[in-house]
């Protein structure tokens, strides 16, 4: 299986199983992840969900880009993969435990969790721009951080440190590596020993002000989608070279 779930204590994990690949989102991957929600949505047993990556290199490294190349992937469909509070409701709590790399769609699962937990190593990035791929789902990127660390991340695709992630708002707590299950367990452990209806009412009300803009986003991001760029970005990946960008 690319995705495990199992519970410990009220705890859901949820865990991304891919290491070979670095976890990255393959059609199997994405029908797990959701799999793994409806699961925990409906699962009296957990009262809060941690995902996570399987190994020491990555926590997702977003979409796979050798299997885009190979479907020719234009605009993911709305369902391509679970967002928190997006596509799909998650009444309780959700902590991302980022064990290592989080790029593209690893960068949307994280930043659609709650809370995230970073180990040390961990590193993000909005990485779409640097293989000619869409990112509406960072719409509300301007909601967590300032606008113009939103701006660098997204026009630059560049990675960051789980540190500087912290500085900017997007991670709760920096830990070794080594601790990084047992401080997001004790962590989710505290937020289940809680009330459980009014966590469920806190965490609704911290989302009233959040915009909605994902509509304007996905017409923005559309033509991107469908261009030339959007194949030859999978392509020079899957073909280890540098891309030719047309600009159409």
């Amino acid at each position: 299986m690319s995705v495990t779930y199992e519970v410990v204590d009220g705890v859901a994990w949820l865990t991304i199983d891919r290491p070979e690949a670095r976890n990255a989102l393959s059609r199997e991957v994405c029908d797990g992840l959701w799999e793994g929600t409806h699961r925990f949505v409906a699962d009296g047993s957990a009262a809060v969900l941690v995902l996570t990556g399987a190994g020491d290199r990555a926590f997702c490294a977003g979409g796979d880009l050798k299997e885009m190349a190979a479907t020719s992937l234009e605009i993911p469909p709305p369902d391509f993969l679970p967002q928190f509070g997006r596509n799909v409701d998650v009444p309780k709590p959700t902590i991302a435990a980022v064990n290592g790399v989080a790029y593209g769609g690893g960068f949307l699962l994280a930043q659609q969790c709650d809370l995230v937990v970073a180990a040390d190593r961990a590193r993000f990035a909005v990485s779409e721009v640097k293989v000619g791929r869409g990112s509406p789902w960072a719409a509300p990127l301007s909601w967590l951080v300032p606008p113009r660390i939103a701006m660098e991340i997204l026009l630059t695709g560049d990675p960051f440190d789980a540190h500087r992630a912290q500085a900017y708002g997007l991670v709760n707590h920096v830990v070794p590596a080594g601790e990084l299950r047992a401080h997001t367990q004790a962590l989710a452990e505290r937020i289940a020993a809680n009330a459980p209806l009014s966590v469920k009412a806190a965490k609704r009300t911290a989302y009233l002000s959040r915009p909605d803009v994902y509509d304007r986003a996905e017409e923005i991001w559309a033509p991107v989608y469908l261009s030339q760029d959007a194949q030859e970005g999978p392509a020079a990946f899957r073909d280890k070279r540098t891309p030719i960008w047309k600009g159409r």
